[in-house]
């Protein structure tokens, strides 16, 4: 038949061989689905130099009970028969009907053509190759990594990818190179600060740099130089590192912040990603933001609401387990948006220019609750908090109702405490709302002493305690 006589005189493509062999030296179970006949196939691989019918775990033709072109019946079959789940799958072709097969089952695609264009894809592929050689090195960075430090070879075309324009960093990230230097000569006032991120791994970059520079902004400075320690289990993929990193790199970039350097490495210590940060930061003496300059009589306000991290955290991370209790789909999206709100930049920084604020404290871990608390502890003031003004997002109260956790103790990145003499207080309230940041004003700074004297309704309530952050609940 033609099908038979094609088959004879059918050649490898360039890079397959040398493929298959890289995916058998992986232990990767390799698969072939195609519309051909079973003979002609088997015909065909007669005309390679080193690949064999045993070289494939699965081959299925349009002998076998399923459409004769590739269809997503196949791809499941394939999966089913791999003991994996279609995502775990790679549908690899160089035809629109395989794109279609993997994509309608749900399988990541990869193309190979050097004239995607002259397709008419009903669904397009998720990646797209001119050759066998960089779908190799596609799925290399798709592959788990053991213990170790993250390779070089992986982390240079990383950072070789990086700009720098900050004339003040003298030593730049690179391998080989254990420290980053600074030249800080000019500078009043450097601000230091580190924090790891430990509970997100969804866009865990972004929350890693904004974390980091909260803190740098709450004593009036701006965030300049960063440097990453990063901890990721084994098994992790260096396609997810790299992501990780280039999530890092683009949020530097975003607030004017210079990624310095710092350590990557994959460790069975840890179970999900660990990304531990330490911001420098700097601001003229005069213009540093102290809270012992906080006195008794001070208004004390706060910025948007509570659990906004938290809030973006739980919906990003558990959006499955938030459906089934009742949340709808548009909730959940609207709920993961809150991530774009856990920045105090642009608070802080007004905050910082008006006359009259004396000092500025992040939520972060243990809530509103415990920010309240430590910022009454730096004072070595006794704080008065209205409950009743502190102000809790409908759609925040809605997941804690359904997660059983309380917002006061939940992890809250996004908002800025805020203490500033009675005299400030309105300017201040009118600068921050015309930059469109919500602020409430919740209480004052009583007295010297310690602790936290609530109300709630015009009666006295004791103020909540979290040993832990609500969110280790879930975690």
């Amino acid at each position: 038949s033609y099908e038979i006589a094609g088959a004879k005189n059918s050649v490898a493509a360039p890079g397959a061989e040398s493929l298959i062999a890289f995916l058998k030296e992986k232990t990767l179970p390799v698969g072939m689905i195609t519309r051909n006949s079973r003979k002609s196939v088997y015909r065909a691989l007669k005309n390679f130099n080193r690949t064999f019918v045993s070289d494939f775990d699965l081959i299925i033709t349009r002998d076998d009970a399923f459409e004769p072109k590739p269809h997503p019946a196949g791809v499941l079959h394939a999966a089913k028969y791999f003991n994996v789940t279609p995502p775990q799958l790679l549908m690899v072709g160089d035809y629109r009907f395989d794109i279609e097969a993997g994509r309608l089952a749900n399988a990541p695609t990869v193309l190979v053509t050097d004239n995607a264009n002259s397709y008419d894809f009903s669904c397009e592929p998720d990646i797209t190759v001119t050759n066998l050689d960089q779908l190799k090195k596609f799925i290399e960075m798709h592959l788990p990594l053991p213990a170790g430090k993250f390779p070089n070879d992986l982390l240079g075309p990383y950072l070789d990818g990086l700009s720098f324009d900050d004339p003040q960093l003298l030593v730049r990230p690179g391998i080989g190179e254990d420290t980053a230097a600074i030249d800080a000569k000019d500078e009043d006032v450097l601000i230091l600060k580190t924090d790891p991120i430990t509970f997100a791994t969804d866009a865990i970059g972004q929350y890693a740099v904004l974390i980091n520079a909260n803190d740098i902004a709450t004593a009036g400075a701006d965030p300049r130089w960063l440097l990453i320690t990063a901890i990721f289990p084994c098994q992790t993929t260096p396609a997810k590192i790299v992501d990780t990193l280039q999530d890092i790199t683009s949020h530097c970039r975003k607030w004017g912040i210079t990624l310095c350097g710092g350590h990557t490495e994959i460790s069975d210590a840890v179970n999900r990603p660990i990304i531990s940060g330490m911001m420098a930061g700097t601001v003229k003496r005069s213009q540093l933001v102290d809270k012992s300059n906080i006195k008794p009589g001070d208004c004390i306000l706060v910025t948007k609401a509570a659990a906004v991290e938290g809030t973006a955290i739980i919906a990003r991370e558990f959006p499955q387990k938030l459906m089934k209790a009742g949340l709808s789909l548009s909730e959940i999206e609207y709920c993961r948006s809150f991530i774009d709100r856990i920045s105090i930049q642009k608070e802080a920084k007004i905050a910082r220019s008006i006359p009259g604020v004396s000092g500025m404290h992040d939520v972060t871990e243990g809530g509103m609750a415990t920010a309240v608390w430590e910022l009454g502890a730096a004072t070595h003031c006794r704080l008065k908090i209205d409950w009743d003004q502190v102000p809790i997002y409908s759609e925040t109260q809605k997941i804690c109702d359904l997660m059983a956790i309380d917002p006061m103790g939940l992890i809250g990145s996004g908002s800025l405490l805020i203490c500033c003499r009675p005299a400030a207080c309105q300017e201040l309230m009118g600068a921050i709302r015309a930059a469109s940041v919500d602020i409430t004003l919740i209480g004052e700074v009583h007295a010297f002493g310690k602790g936290v004297q609530a109300t709630q309704g015009g009666q006295s309530i004791q103020w909540p305690s979290f040993a832990t952050d609500e969110i280790t609940r879930l975690f």
